[in-house]
């Protein structure tokens, strides 16, 4: 067995893995001392043991424990060769009658000197061995000879204990820093060191390692001081840890951080905030790939078997969990290891999977629940009473549909069924995505004046109109909310900040007076809906004269309203306050404020509570803002090369001439027409959130003439492309159907 195999488990010596946690509480942890004598009072039994009868140990006994105690100080090395004499804290003892308590006053001036316990020395810190500088001279230097000894006993020494690694990369040794904000470690310094070790030979390399071993070993307990703390900041950033090799000593250190009380892990939060972009993904990647390995081992006897080792991926996850500041609360049993505690090891397409069986399981539910309900009023249970069944006519689409939600609002999380009133034809997945298309498309057009569609940002924003009834916000919110549940992708065009609000907070409270859909804005949010408004008021931020005089402006918004201006105060009394040089931070975000929160907060909170009325799960708790949009609309990065690798044929074979054709000039097209491609055939330019495959592609014979344009089937993601005899005429004839097509038919 190899000197790594050998490491044992630093989190569970006996008797101590079990209770440190319980008798910490949060405390910071002092470093094990031995107990003291007392020469008189209740104190005087403090630390010692009851007999074997209920009376009080002799002294000889507690010599006895204090030499235990001795010798585990001596073995920490060692731990599990130690010995943890059973004391008793002084409130577990019997009462001590007044001539007990004279027999135990004894005078430390009268023991002996075997009894006495021993004064401890000062520590001795380590001296910082070299500077930054030294270092680097010291590698070109063994570079150009071959000699490494300098460089070695450099690594020897430093990567031994936990006080000679803060000796070697603390900017000043005498100093104590205890601020969450520096570490006080000279970060260039590690990267210097971490970088020149890769390039060294494979015995210095070995060396770090034992060196890390035997401080992890002496550690065992875990960090008493803000140096113990430093010195994991500095391991953890040890590139030798992406070799498979070390995952062993890797594992056993992300263990011991895992375990550190919540002050400790407070500090590195906020160390690790510090460490440049480059540092930090190295430490994710790293992170992540110690995950992805061992649950998917390339070479499995390369590790411990999973029975041995179940507390790696645990480990490396509640580690990964400091460097994302926040984990997904899990309910039930909170000892129980999910990866849905950690959402950000999650890729968005296996987080649509938890959520599609998370959906799967409602619909399920509420489905089985509606029929012992017909069977206990002993009626007669039919098909349809499992589906979210919606009967619309094409000419009352949006006040239809509205009816129909309004009215079956406890079945909204069954599986959707469409019908379009008048006509034939079973929902096999392509009526429910018609009526999705074609409501979404009403709802949005300007006309309609629900949303605003602004050009320079590409994208639609809540209109601020006052109205009497915003029951058809939260029919949109209810749209969004079934098409993430059925998994359909909408071509909806909101701007990031939207799914932001959606998310604030991601549950819907119990307190319906409590505020919902408000979330901190900032420019960069407004600059996502309006560009140029944004611009303005940074320019106002960054303008170097005389604001007040300059811009005459008041804290005071002006909109208009079906052809009225109305005015709104930021503030109270804000239109008689100026805005100056010393306020005009608090105008601005008080403007964006108002324009992206209160001016629409009764049409956004209808919204929300719209998609939460059918999305309201644990599940949703794992998304990101930006990912909600991606199931919603789906991602905007392109792979045509998978399309056409994932891509049905009826009637022609991928072999034939007009397909080789079709893949020709569609894989040569600029970025804008794949989109359009893509929109004239799917109803959407995006992508779904399982890649091109997920989207079903079908190119079908169109048995006409070649003079006909190409004609899509967007509910069944269908291109039926007549059989061109030239590459030339399909590319002519392709780029007018695509480019000039609206909705169902040509501009």
């Amino acid at each position: 067995m190899s000197e790594v195999d050998r490491v044992p488990s630093p989190a569970a010596p006996p008797a101590v893995a079990a209770t440190a946690p319980e008798e910490k509480k949060g405390k910071e942890p002092e470093r094990e001392k031995l107990p003291p004598i007392v020469s008189a009072g209740a104190g005087a039994t403090a630390g010692l043991d009851r007999g074997s009868k209920g009376q009080i140990s002799t002294s000889s006994s507690f010599v006895s424990t204090v030499n235990q105690k001795k010798e585990a100080a001596e073995n920490r090395s060692s731990p599990t060769h130690l010995v943890f004499p059973n004391i008793k804290n002084v409130r577990d003892l019997p009462p001590i009658c007044l001539d007990v308590r004279q027999k135990q006053r004894t005078s430390t001036d009268a023991l002996s000197s075997e009894m006495k316990t021993p004064v401890l020395p000062e520590p001795i810190l380590p001296v910082q061995p070299k500077t930054m500088k030294d270092f680097l001279e010291d590698v070109e230097k063994a570079k150009s000879s071959g000699d490494w000894k300098t460089v070695h006993d450099f690594y020897l020494t430093m990567f031994d204990s936990f006080p000679e690694l803060n000796a070697a990369f603390k900017k000043d040794a005498s100093a104590s820093f205890n601020t969450i904000e520096d570490s006080g470690i000279n970060a260039k310094f590690v990267n210097a060191v971490y970088d020149a070790l890769l390039n060294t030979p494979q015995d210095i390399q070995k060396t770090v390692l034992k060196g890390i071993i035997n401080s992890l070993l002496r550690e065992w307990k875990g960090p008493r001081t803000k140096d113990d703390l430093r010195a994991y900041f500095i391991l953890l950033q040890n590139p030798q840890f992406n070799n498979t090799s070390t995952y062993v000593i890797y594992a056993h250190l992300l263990r011991q951080i895992a375990t550190l009380v919540e002050a400790d892990h407070h500090f590195l939060v906020h160390w690790f905030k510090k460490l440049s972009q480059k540092r930090f993904k190295q430490l994710v990647e790293r992170l992540l790939q110690f995950i992805s390995l061992r649950l998917f081992p390339a070479k499995p006897e390369e590790f411990p078997p999973i029975s041995k080792c179940s507390w790696w991926i645990p480990s490396a996850s509640k580690v990964l969990a400091l460097l994302k500041y926040h984990t997904w609360q899990s309910f039930g049993n909170s000892h129980r290891f999910s990866f849905c505690q950690y959402p950000f090891v999650i890729s968005i397409a296996a987080k649509k999977i938890i959520i599609q069986r998370d959906s799967e399981q409602q619909m399920i539910s509420i489905a089985r629940q509606s029929l012992v309900d017909k069977v206990s009023r002993r009626q007669r249970p039919d098909m349809n009473m499992l589906f979210l069944n919606m009967k619309v006519r094409r000419t009352h689409l949006v006040s239809d549909s509205l009816d129909e939600l309004t009215r079956k609002r406890a079945d909204l999380k069954k599986k959707l069924k469409v019908t379009f009133v008048g006509e034939a034809g079973l929902d096999m997945g392509g009526l429910t995505k018609e009526w999705f298309l074609l409501l979404i498309r009403q709802i949005f057009h300007p006309d309609y004046g629900m949303f605003t569609y602004h050009k320079d940002s590409y994208c639609h924003w809540f209109s601020s109109f006052k109205c009497d009834n915003y029951s058809e916000f939260r029919l949109v919110g209810i749209l969004m909310g079934l098409a993430v549940y059925n998994s359909i992708t909408l071509d909806i065009r909101f701007p990031p900040c939207c799914y932001k609000k959606l998310l604030s907070p991601p549950i819907v409270p119990n307190d319906q007076s409590m505020p919902v859909g408000i979330c901190s804005v900032t420019t960069d949010d407004l600059c996502q809906i309006m560009p140029e408004l944004a611009h303005g008021l940074s320019e106002l931020l960054s303008y170097e004269g005389n604001v007040e005089e300059d811009f005459y402006s008041t804290f005071q918004v002006f909109q208009e309203e079906f052809g009225i201006i109305k005015s709104y105060n930021l503030k109270p009394g804000g239109d008689k306050i100026a805005v100056t040089n010393q306020n005009r931070k608090e105008y601005v975000q008080l403007y964006i404020d108002f324009l992206l929160n209160k001016s629409i907060y009764k049409q956004f909170a209808a919204f929300y509570y719209g998609f939460h009325s059918v999305c309201a799960s644990n599940a949703l708790m794992l998304l990101r803002p930006e990912e909600v949009e991606i199931l919603v609309c789906g991602s905007p990065e392109l792979d045509m090369h998978a399309l056409q690798r994932s891509t049905q044929y009826d009637g022609y074979a991928k072999t034939d001439l007009t397909i080789r054709y079709f893949w020709d000039v569609v894989l040569g097209f600029p970025l804008d027409l794949q989109k359009k491609l893509l929109h004239f055939t799917t109803g959407s330019d995006r992508v779904p959130v399982g890649g091109m495959a997920d989207l079903n592609f079908k190119i079908s014979k169109n048995e006409t003439s070649t003079n006909w344009l190409p004609v899509a089937h967007t509910c069944f993601n269908q291109l039926c492309l007549p059989p061109y005899k030239s590459k030339k005429d399909l590319k002519q004839k392709l780029i007018i159907g695509i480019s000039n097509s609206e909705g169902f038919g040509l501009e």
